[in-house]
C-alpha cells in the first residue's frame, strides 16, 4: 500500500515524468539535496499559482523561490552565512520567516526555530549554550536581544526602513548570481516551554527517512485532494514547520498569520475558503465559540500539541461533521500516530494507530514490557526521530495503553502520576469524566500531598458562562461515575485556566499554586 500512495504521490507532484526527472536530477547535481529543493520541484510546475498568503503578502511559487535564492544570496555574501554555521529564527509566522528558512537552508547552516514568546532567562541561556552566527527576528523581540549578550550579526524580519528580510529584497543584486551546492544540515526544534533550560532536538532532512510520516500525513488526512491550507500553529513548532514543507512540496496554498485570535481565524478560513487547518485544541474550541459557520469549508481539522478532550470531538462532529483528526507525536521523536474521524468515532478518547514505520513499546517501571490494556510509558523507535539522541528508543514521558483493537489512549505524562494508598490514579481519566458535565467548560486535574493516602486528587473546574455550581453538587455527580480513589479531594472553580503560548494546559502552573497554599497552611 505505500508503494501504492508513494506512486500517487510523485505522480501529483509530477515526479514520475521524464521531464519531472530530469530536473529532478539537474537541481540536485546544481545546487545539492536541502529543504530548497521542494521549493524548486513545486515552483516547477506550479510557477504562477498562489504558495503563500500572509498578514500583508500575497506571492506565487515563482516569486518565492526567486525571492528565497535572492535572500540566499545575500545572506552569503553580506552576512558570511555558510555551511557549519548556526542560524537563528525568532519570529512569529509570516512570509518573511519562510522566506529566510528556504534561503539560509540553501547555504548549509544548522537551522535553530526559536519559541517567540520565550522568556528573557531562556534567550540569555541560549545565547550562551548555543553561541549563535547569525538571527533573524521580529522587531518585537528587539528588547530581549538588547539585554543579552547576542553581539553577532542580526537582521530584522521586517521594517519600514532598517536593515530588514523585506527591504534587502529590495535592493539591487548582479542578474546572474550563484548559490552554492550544499545539503541542509540540521533542523533544530527546542522543547521546554518558554522558561528554564531548553532541551536541544536536531532532525536531519532527509527524503528516504521522512517518506513514511510524509505518507501517512498526506493519505490519512486526504491532504492530496485539497487546495488550500491554514497554518494556525507556530511554524517554529515541529508540527507547524512539517505541515508547512509538506503543503509547499504538493504545489498547494498556504496561509500563515501573524499570532491566533479565533476572531481574524474565522475570517481567514471563511474568506480563503480553508479546507485544512493545523491547531491545537484550545484554537479548535475558540473558533467554534466565536462562528462556527466561517468553518464550514473545513475538511481537515488537524489537532495535535495537546490531549483532545472527547467532549470538543463531539462538538466538532455534530457541528461540523467527520472533519475532525488527532496526531499525537513529540518533539524528540517526531509524528508517531494518528486518529482518523473513524478512530474517534470507535472512541473519543484515542490516539489512533501507529503510522507505518514506527516502533511502539509500553514500558512499566523496569522497562519491561506491559500486556495489552495495561498501562505504562510509551517507548518510541523510527528513522525520523531526533538525531541528536543517546539510545535508539525515545522514552516519550507519556503514560498510556493499547486496547485489543491496536488503538492507543494516553493516561497522563509520567509526572502527572498520583500514587494514592498504593494505588496508580490517572488525572486524566477523571478529567474525560468530569468534561462531559453540561456545566462544565473546561477542567484539570492534578495530584497534591495527603497525610492519609500519600496523595490524592484536586481538580480545578471552569464551568460555562451564567452557570451555577457547586463542589458539593459536583461531587455528588461524580461519586457514582469513578471509582472512589479517583474522586477529587478538594474541587476548586475557576475563572480562568493558564494555557502555554502553545497551547497546552499549564498544568505547571496549577501546581505552582497548590505549592503555595502548601506553604502558607
Amino acid at each position: 500500500m505505500t508503494i501504492v500512495n508513494l506512486i500517487n504521490v510523485l505522480y501529483k507532484m509530477k515526479f514520475l515524468s521524464l521531464l519531472g526527472l530530469c530536473g529532478l536530477i539537474v537541481f540536485i547535481c546544481k545546487y545539492g539535496i536541502n529543504i530548497m529543493l521542494l521549493l524548486r520541484m513545486a515552483e516547477k510546475t506550479n510557477g504562477d499559482k498562489l504558495a503563500l498568503v500572509e498578514d500583508e503578502e500575497t506571492i506565487t511559487y515563482r516569486q518565492l523561490l526567486s525571492q528565497s535564492e535572492k535572500l540566499s544570496f545575500i545572506f552569503k555574501e553580506r552576512y558570511k552565512l555558510q555551511r557549519g554555521q548556526k542560524v537563528a529564527f525568532l519570529c512569529k509566522n509570516h512570509g518573511s520567516l519562510v522566506k529566510s528558512i528556504f534561503a539560509a537552508a540553501q547555504l548549509g547552516p544548522d537551522i535553530y526555530l526559536l519559541n517567540s514568546d520565550m522568556s528573557q532567562i531562556q534567550f540569555d541561556q541560549l545565547v550562551k549554550d548555543q553561541d549563535f552566527d547569525f538571527l533573524v527576528y521580529d522587531v518585537e523581540s528587539s528588547s530581549l536581544i538588547e539585554k543579552s549578550l547576542y553581539r553577532k550579526e542580526r537582521l530584522l524580519s521586517k521594517h519600514d526602513y532598517l536593515p530588514a528580510v523585506n527591504t534587502l529584497l529590495q535592493t539591487e543584486v548582479e542578474g546572474n548570481f550563484k548559490l552554492p551546492r550544499s545539503s541542509t544540515s540540521k533542523i533544530m526544534l527546542l522543547t521546554g516551554g518558554t522558561t528554564g533550560k531548553s532541551k536541544e532536538v536536531a532532525y536531519k532532512p532527509s527524503l528516504f527517512h521522512f517518506l513514511n510520516p510524509f505518507l501517512a500525513v498526506l493519505t490519512r488526512l486526504k491532504l492530496l485532494n485539497t487546495k488550500t491550507a491554514y497554518i494556525a500553529t507556530p511554524i517554529y513548532h515541529g508540527y507547524g514547520i512539517a505541515i508547512l514543507f509538506s503543503y509547499l512540496a504538493l504545489g498547494k496554498k498556504v496561509v500563515i498569520s501573524k499570532g491566533f485570535d479565533a476572531k481574524k481565524a474565522c475570517h481567514l478560513i471563511s474568506k480563503h475558503r480553508i479546507e485544512v487547518v493545523t491547531v491545537v485544541p484550545l484554537m479548535i474550541q475558540k473558533m467554534l465559540n466565536h462562528n462556527v459557520e466561517d468553518l464550514r469549508s473545513l475538511v481537515c481539522i488537524a489537532s495535535g500539541g495537546a490531549k483532545l478532550n472527547p467532549k470538543l470531538v463531539d462538538e466538532v462532529f455534530s457541528k461540523l461533521g467527520d472533519v475532525l483528526y488527532n496526531l499525537y507525536g513529540t518533539s524528540e521523536a517526531g509524528l508517531n500516530i494518528i486518529a482518523t474521524p473513524q478512530d474517534l468515532k470507535y472512541s473519543a478518547a484515542t490516539i489512533g494507530k501507529k503510522i507505518k514505520g514506527v516502533r511502539l513499546n509500553i514500558m512499566d517501571h523496569d522497562k519491561q514490557k506491559v500486556a495489552v490494556g495495561t498501562v505504562g510509558q510509551f517507548c518510541i523507535n523510527n528513522k525520523w526521530s531526533m538525531r541528536n539522541r543517546t539510545s535508539t528508543w525515545i522514552e516519550a514521558g507519556d503514560l498510556g495503553f493499547q486496547d485489543k483493537n491496536g488503538y492507543y489512549f494516553l493516561c497522563g505524562r509520567t509526572d502527572e502520576l498520583v500514587v494514592s494508598a498504593g494505588v496508580n490514579v490517572y488525572p486524566i481519566e477523571v478529567e474525560h469524566v468530569l468534561i462531559k458535565h453540561p456545566q462544565i467548560e473546561e477542567v484539570a486535574v492534578v495530584g497534591i500531598e495527603d497525610e492519609d493516602f500519600g496523595q490524592r486528587l484536586k481538580a480545578f473546574v471552569l464551568t460555562r458562562k451564567n452557570e451555577d455550581l457547586t463542589q458539593a453538587a459536583l461531587l455528588e455527580w461524580i461519586r457514582p461515575r469513578v471509582a472512589r480513589f479517583q474522586v477529587p479531594k478538594e474541587i476548586v472553580f475557576v475563572d480562568h485556566m493558564p494555557y502555554t503560548p502553545l497551547g497546552k494546559l499549564d498544568k505547571k502552573q496549577l501546581k505552582t499554586e497548590v505549592r503555595k497554599e502548601w506553604i502558607k497552611i
